[in-house]
């Protein structure tokens, strides 16, 4: 339990359905630990309902997280320390998603192995709303299939049928596990390892994260047959495949966990940031070093670095240097404009640029065309404001 609350405390996080902070439920749990823990010895606790909140999902519509109270997230998070060291170790290596020592890289470079072995076609299944639809039932079965205690199976189906509170209304839960408690990714985990083992009694080479399963095959023809195979496997566990998603196709430029695969000379397969997460990359840039915000490039700099090294981090697999180059360039580009816009007027932009050096001449051209800001960025400007220059601010590079 220590450990558990001080994992807890770390990842911080917002308050429950009894508006404790992770501060106030410290306070709290010095009076009350003694009850709790009597109740959850006995078999009595029962665990408040999640607070149910909507984040905006990349390629539209809303995903419902459930919040548990900071209690009930210590709690789950202990019944994770204890049942993910024995029950994760039977799963399929072919699960890379909220497992220890795995990661999507290792899922994005299997993939890259199938399909540098001349697997190109790619069954991409996509499954409908998979964590609000859960059957507590089947997922029950299975997890007693791993564990004999039957106090802790009945703590973790209180858990499953915790109620939902959403704009002050109460509502009962019959299925579905809430993605934002620590112990809903084990779950996922737990029903999903099914299908991974039928695949892997079919002899398929599949790559799974989480719910997002990908098997690669050598046709479209081979590809028909195990989408079919997995709608049966997916309706015994009494899941949907999102059929509007979910494709048999190529798999050059199709998105993995943020991930495509391109065709590179001499047959080599590369690692590439996917189409969709470039435009939201972009999208987030646009948003931090917009020109109307009227804030000093120290500033912009300070955000950032905030937000630029850990999609770096997150895309190091990526073999295109060469995009990354441009988005550096691209980046300075609009800190270049933003600089000028905040110039303004002819003359002061024409003083400032003498001071960084620039020649008389182009220093007056471009102070000629003051508000023209976006074509004045790239008259000449990266010779008075060269890379080195933003360096110095901070700004964080993406190549």
């Amino acid at each position: 339990m220590a450990a558990a609350w001080k994992r807890v405390k770390a990842n911080k996080g917002s308050a429950g359905v009894d508006g404790r902070s992770v501060q106030g439920t410290g306070e709290y749990l010095k009076q009350a630990w003694p009850d709790v823990r009597a109740r959850l010895l006995d078999g009595s606790y029962r665990p408040e309902p999640v607070r149910r909140v909507g984040i905006p999902k990349p390629g539209g519509g809303v995903r419902e997280l459930g919040i548990p109270t900071v209690v009930d997230r210590v709690i789950q998070q202990a019944l994770l320390q204890v049942l993910q060291p024995l029950i994760d170790p039977t799963f399929s290596a072919h699960s890379h998603g909220f497992r220890p020592g795995r990661s999507a890289h290792g899922a994005v470079l299997e993939a890259q192995q199938y399909v540098q072995a001349g697997y190109r076609v790619v069954v991409d299944v996509d499954l409908e709303k998979f964590f609000d639809r859960v059957n507590h039932d089947i997922l029950m079965d299975r997890l007693a299939k791993r564990i004999a205690d039957k106090g802790v199976l009945r703590l973790i189906r209180r858990y499953l049928q915790a109620g939902i509170l959403a704009h002050g209304v109460h509502s009962d839960r019959f299925e579905g596990t809430p993605q934002g408690g620590p112990l809903s990714p084990l779950l996922a985990n737990v029903l999903l390892d099914e299908v991974d083992r039928e695949l892997e009694r079919r002899g398929h080479r599949f790559v799974r994260y989480a719910d997002d399963c990908n098997v690669y095959v050598r046709s479209r023809k081979a590809g028909e047959r195990v989408l079919q195979a997995l709608r049966g496997c997916y309706a015994r566990l009494a899941l949907r495949v999102n059929e509007s998603k979910t494709a048999v196709a190529s798999v050059w430029g199709r998105k993995f966990l943020g991930y495509c695969l391109r065709a590179a000379p001499a047959g080599e397969v590369k690692r590439a940031v996917a189409k969709q997460a470039m435009h939201k990359v972009r999208q987030r840039i646009r948003q931090l070093t917009r020109r109307t915000r009227g804030r000093s490039l120290q500033q912009i700099a300070a955000d950032l670095r905030d937000y630029v090294p850990g999609w770096k981090a997150y895309f190091r697999l990526a073999q295109t240097p060469r995009v990354m180059r441009e988005m550096d360039e691209w980046l300075r580009h609009r800190l270049r404009a933003i600089q000028l816009k905040q110039w303004r007027r002819g003359t002061t932009m024409f003083r400032e640029l003498r001071t960084l050096g620039a020649a008389p001449d182009l220093a007056a051209r471009i102070a000629g065309n003051a508000r023209r800001w976006w074509r004045n960025s790239a008259m000449g400007l990266n010779r008075v404001m060269p890379i080195a220059y933003f360096d110095r601010l901070g700004v964080p590079r993406f190549s």
